[in-house]
């Protein structure tokens, strides 16, 4: 069920909003960023709500490996494109969706953050 004030469950997972969809799968869904800060930039998240990385719970296990799964297959790519890689999440008031949600960026900073 979607929550009211999450953006990635209320527009980007069921399809309001179309993003260019660099991977997915059952567990997860990352896609290019629309409004990017660096050269690569993906926004990795469950498809599942999760409100961050600190409410994820021991049955979650599998989702939090997968999510790690894909963040490492995504930063290796950026670290072969561009020589490095950030993969990082926000929480409590510097995150702006209360959906965990990863950022991973890669080449040149393209705005500040």
């Amino acid at each position: 069920m979607p929550h009211i004030c999450d953006f990635y469950c209320n527009q980007i997972l069921t399809g309001k909003l179309d993003v260019p969809v660099c991977f997915q799968n059952d567990l997860v869904f990352a896609f290019h960023h629309t409004n990017p800060i660096w050269e690569h930039h993906v926004v990795l998240l469950p498809r599942k709500h999760v409100e961050s990385l600190v409410t994820l719970e021991e049955a979650d296990n599998e989702l939090l490996l997968e999510l790690m799964r894909t963040a490492k297959m995504i930063a290796a790519d950026f670290m072969a494109r561009s020589g490095g890689a950030r993969v990082y999440t926000n929480l409590g008031d510097y995150q702006s969706s209360k959906h965990l949600h990863w950022h991973i960026g890669g080449g040149a900073q393209l705005r500040p953050y």
